[in-house]
């Protein structure tokens, strides 16, 4: 799954890379303020209590975050952020099948879908 933005790739990466900002457009973490827990970072959301952490910065667009639900279920969420040339980027978020059933994929195909689209809003009305 994937979304072209308006805007530089390293501003939508410096966005989409700060847990702060997950609540505003990633609807399955919204809820409540983002806090810093030792190395991860703590949010209630619609599933309860989850902990994000994600890989360290880096200057390859590397997004990649995992959350772990209150379960205690952890998911890998592989996310790009490419330049496209000097004012667009593209996002890449790779939706991952695991046990899902085919509804439930759907579903969370359409929950990406939706939570991209919030985040290119956000990043070209700025």
């Amino acid at each position: 799954m994937h979304i072209v933005i308006d805007r530089p790739w390293r501003a939508v990466y410096e966005y989409a890379s700060d847990p702060q900002n997950l609540p505003r457009w990633a609807a399955g973490l919204a809820g409540s303020e983002v806090q810093r827990e030792v190395s991860q970072w703590s949010m209630n959301s619609p599933m309860g209590r989850v902990l994000v952490s994600f890989v360290p910065e880096n200057e390859y667009g590397v997004l990649d975050h995992t959350v772990t639900l209150a379960t205690g279920e952890s998911v890998l969420n592989p996310v790009r952020v490419l330049p496209l040339d000097e004012q667009r980027s593209e996002v890449v978020f790779t939706l991952r099948r695991g046990t899902m059933s085919e509804s439930e994929f759907a579903e969370d195909a359409a929950a990406v879908a939706e939570d991209l689209d919030t985040l290119k809003g956000l990043l070209e009305a700025s």
